[in-house]
């Protein structure tokens, strides 16, 4: 069943501060009745919960039509990641907790992060005639991209980790068609050594991984 109401957070980023606005629509025919409760940024894989100073309000949202909530957030003390805002809104006396979809960075210290590509170009059999090409990574301020090709084109699942610890994957997007697969994820920092990359395609036990040294 589809939303009544949808939320989604439009801002831009400063960089001592996050300032936008949640935007809430109609989904539906009828008018709704809103009230927007507390509001919070989120860091993705982590426990940092930080308060979005927003008084609870209650709005009229009638159809089709956007009702904007403005907000502004210090950041300047948040530790290095990512983050998405969620909020609690009751919709017609119905409680939730809605995402607000766009995610920010807070960046890392320059010095810490390593940039540039990493050329991997190898091979992962996944068993059967199922294998995968791990491309390249492109190491970025706050995030890697890492490139793949499964064939034949099928599901595939990634994960990450850098020395022993998992990188959280902020996305990845997939060509049906070509197989090709591009993740997005948390940074590699300088400190890191090897970058270990997990696959897991259909069917029960079609697995492999590979490490990659990183210079």
């Amino acid at each position: 069943m589809s939303e009544k109401v949808s939320v989604r957070a439009r801002f831009e980023k400063f960089p001592a501060t996050v300032k936008g606005a949640f935007i809430l629509r109609g989904e539906d025919r009828d008018p709704h009745q809103v009230i927007f409760g507390e509001t919070r940024a989120v860091a993705l894989g982590g426990d940092v919960r930080r308060p979005v100073p927003i008084a609870a309000v209650a709005l009229d949202v009638a159809p089709k039509v956007d009702v904007f909530v403005p907000f502004e957030l210090s950041v300047a003390d948040l530790e290095p990641g990512w983050y998405g805002f969620e909020c609690d809104l009751d919709v017609d006396g119905i409680a939730g907790t809605y995402p607000g979809g766009r995610r920010f960075a807070v960046a890392w210290p320059r010095a810490t992060v390593r940039r540039g590509p990493v050329n991997v170009d190898r091979r992962v059999d996944l068993g059967g005639e199922t294998h995968v090409h791990v491309g390249q990574v492109e190491c970025g301020g706050d995030s890697i991209r890492l490139s793949l090709t499964v064939a034949p084109p099928g599901p595939l699942t990634v994960r990450l980790f850098a020395d022993d610890a998992r990188l959280e994957v902020l996305e990845s997007e997939a060509d049906e068609d070509s197989g090709r697969i591009r993740v997005l994820a948390y940074p590699l920092m300088k400190t890191h050594r090897t970058l270990r990359v997990e696959l897991k395609g259909k069917g029960r036990g079609a697995e492999g991984a590979l490490d990659v040294r990183l210079p």
